[in-house]
């Protein structure tokens, strides 16, 4: 019990989001928990930056995880449209809808009301998102590779982010009942606009050091030995510092990994590293690189005969 004059302190919630990412297999740092607690609190967007492969996109997967929540995924590309993000209606049913009553003769106003019902509208990602739904679970909207998509795309986002809300012109306008989280990733492919920026939380997801990512790969790939985990994380910091055209992330770190500990002993010497190098560089340049002077002087210094 708290002595008289000594408010009880509630625990620290960085610090309790960091260990609820961490039970999902995702080790967190303290300044990536703030800005996701600090997005959730204020109700904004998180933007994470970084180079691909640093994990942005399952930050989104752990958060969902973590807090309980749906996963609405909105994968960008060059040329997305409106109606790929937002809905479109379900034009083979309609069309059989339509065929149907006529061949019962009840076309008519009341079949225009029927195939223009939510029951032929398909949400996508961000209509998705906002809706009313019946599962009551919170939602996680990650709108991923957005530097992808066309500026014009970014508008369309910045239009629904900041009111919540989607007119269907034959329904009418669907609002949020509750706001999802929403994180954005992009790996600077283009300069997103400045408007979008002020309006998310910013956080740059660097490459870990070679003790975060040997956490990172020790808790996705429990099995492996720890000594190969130490060693492989070495050798993987010593290759991104190299002259690289297509520099590892750490989801290659731990495709590596694994394959490693599948790999007799579990060993890791440079035979087993050259045969089980497309695990973690994947050019055909980058390959030769590394079997030449670059990668025996990254062998040396990791301590890998």
């Amino acid at each position: 019990m708290a002595e008289a004059g000594h408010p009880v302190t509630d625990p620290d919630p960085v610090a309790a989001l960091v260990a609820d990412l961490a039970a999902t297999g995702y080790v967190a740092d303290r300044s990536l928990a703030t800005v996701l607690r600090l997005a959730g609190a204020l109700e904004l967007p998180v933007l994470l930056e970084g180079e691909p492969g640093v994990g942005k996109t399952a930050v989104a997967e752990a958060l969902a995880e973590a807090t309980g929540a749906r996963l609405v995924r909105l994968q960008c590309y060059e040329g997305l449209a409106a109606h790929h993000a937002l809905y479109e209606w379900d034009y083979p049913r309609q069309l059989l809808a339509i065929r149907l009553a006529e061949a019962r003769g009840a076309a008519g106003e009341d079949l225009e009301r029927t195939i223009f019902s939510e029951a032929f509208l398909l949400r996508r990602p961000l209509l998705e998102a906002i809706s009313p739904s019946h599962d009551d679970r919170p939602v996680v909207l990650l709108v991923d590779e957005v530097d992808r998509a066309d500026e014009e795309f970014e508008a369309l986002l910045l239009e629904v982010l900041g009111q919540f809300q989607v007119t269907v012109p034959e329904l009418g306008t669907i609002t949020a009942t509750r706001r999802p989280r929403i994180v954005l990733t992009a790996n600077r492919s283009r300069p997103l606009s400045d408007a979008l920026r002020r309006r998310c939380l910013y956080h740059w997801l660097p490459y870990p050091d070679t003790g975060r990512e040997t956490e990172i790969v020790a808790a996705r790939v429990p099995g492996a030995p720890e000594a190969l985990v130490r060693r492989v994380c070495e050798l993987v910091a010593r290759v991104r510092a190299g002259s690289y055209r297509k520099t590892p992330g750490v989801s290659e770190t731990v495709d590596w990994v694994r394959a490693l500990a599948l790999s007799g002993d579990g060993g890791l010497d440079a035979t087993t590293v050259d045969e089980t190098l497309g695990c973690l560089l994947k050019d055909g340049t980058d390959l030769a690189r590394f079997r030449g002077e670059d990668g025996r002087r990254a062998l040396r210094e990791a301590g890998v005969a």
